[in-house]
């Protein structure tokens, strides 16, 4: 088996909470070596988002929960005090060696402890560093903390996200997990894996990679944000209903409800005839998807009470034999029966020291020639401070002093 695709490269991670750690997640799993630097005593500010906490064998209190597990997977934990003279020390020196740093303090909190961009580069000029942030390094909100929800809100995410207009509960709805936090850790690690390129076929430079939540979440709305930018008008919430094809959203059988989205109009003739009624296909309004479109609301009102007519299974089972896309709406148990979601081992486990048999979820990239066989758990906090900082001359003596200290 050929070696993971990030193997050899080492990265230094700074980050906290959830969209830098998915990062580093990310490419702990690829193969690089990941060091997560950690604050004494209290660890990633993640550690702290509450319940639920993995059992301690010995029934303590810890700081594992689900939070903090679901994006560090695969690192080392160091816990330094970046506070300290020591602790920038610490730091400065474990930079020479890596490829990458990562951070996402505050514009500018780390200049003042001589862990920026500009003193890292003097130390190592081949480094990448990446700082992600709410808002970016420049423009009038930079020195801004930006948490996932507030992004959902200045971005413009939820002004089209919700209920109809006219129905009940109407109104800008935040999106459910933390969704702008996973796009913005998906944009880093390509900025990161790019400047990483550039620097190796073009002379071993390194440079800054900024990467924010409010750019990602602004890219993010992607088509419905340029409908604005085509005619200037914001495209209305249209609850579950889909986008592009129509008819598309959520329709209720006898004993459940099913997602169906009408593509193209091939299947809506498919579908029509699957419901019992091929006269609508030929129905003036709605010929063609742009028809259907504009006569969006009569088409789904009548699709509607056609679905109430049988059992969400029957439904499904034909529309699948017809080639028209639908599916079911699952929960979060209901999503990890499914057989191909099993088929794909979209549910791994992994060897805690808390739970022999993790259960958590994989990367979502396979690999033909560099497939990803073995997860390690996150690390329990500063598991690894004296293995890695005896990487850089500090013996046991020396970190033993520096922990009475609380540096480490």
């Amino acid at each position: 088996m050929s070696a993971l695709p990030l193997s050899g490269i080492k990265i230094l991670d700074l980050t906290r909470v959830l969209a830098g750690p998915l990062s580093a997640q990310m490419m702990a799993d690829l193969g690089a070596e990941v060091i997560k630097i950690e604050r004494p005593g209290g660890g990633d500010d993640a550690r702290a988002f509450g319940p639920p906490y993995l059992n301690d064998p010995e029934g303590k209190q810890n700081n594992n929960n689900s939070f903090y597990l679901c994006a560090n997977r695969g690192k080392k934990s160091v816990t330094v005090n970046i506070a300290s003279p020591e602790g920038q020390d610490i730091i400065r020196e474990l930079a020479k060696s890596c490829d990458v740093m990562m951070e996402n303090y505050k514009v500018g909190d780390l200049k003042r402890y001589g862990l920026d961009y500009e003193t890292i580069k003097k130390l190592n000029p081949g480094i990448i560093y990446c700082s992600v942030t709410g808002f970016g390094q420049t423009g009038p909100y930079a020195p801004r903390a930006g948490y996932d929800a507030i992004l959902q809100a200045m971005g413009g995410l939820m002004s089209v996200t919700g209920h109809i207009d006219g129905e009940p509960g109407a109104g800008p709805m935040k999106v459910g997990p933390s969704i702008v936090d996973y796009m913005t850790g998906m944009n880093t690690s390509i900025g990161i894996l790019s400047a990483l390129y550039h620097r190796d076929a073009n002379g071993g430079e390194g440079q800054h990679v900024d990467v924010c939540l409010f750019d990602t979440v602004i890219a993010s709305l992607s088509h419905w944000l340029q409908i604005y930018l085509v005619n200037g008008q914001t495209p209305p919430r249209r609850g579950t209903w889909g986008n592009g094809g129509m008819p598309a959203g959520v329709f209720r059988c006898t004993d459940g409800e099913l997602m169906l989205v009408v593509g193209n109009d091939g299947q809506f003739v498919r579908t029509c005839a699957v419901l019992g009624a091929p006269e609508l296909a030929t129905d003036p309004r709605f010929v063609k998807n742009n028809d259907r479109v504009v006569h969006g609301k009569e088409i789904m009102a009548i699709f509607a009470g056609l679905f109430l007519k049988k059992p969400m299974a029957y439904w499904l089972d034909e529309l699948e034999k017809a080639g028209v896309p639908s599916g079911p709406i699952n929960s979060f148990e209901q999503v990890f029966a499914d057989p191909h979601v099993q088929s794909r081992g979209m549910k791994i486990k992994v060897k805690h020291p808390f739970e022999p048999e993790l259960a958590m979820i994989r990367n979502p990239l396979t690999f033909s020639g560099t497939p990803i066989t073995d997860y390690r758990a996150p690390p329990l906090l500063g598991a690894d401070t004296k293995d890695v900082l005896a990487t850089i001359g500090y013996d046991e003596a020396k970190v033993e002093a520096l922990k009475k200290q609380k540096i480490v």
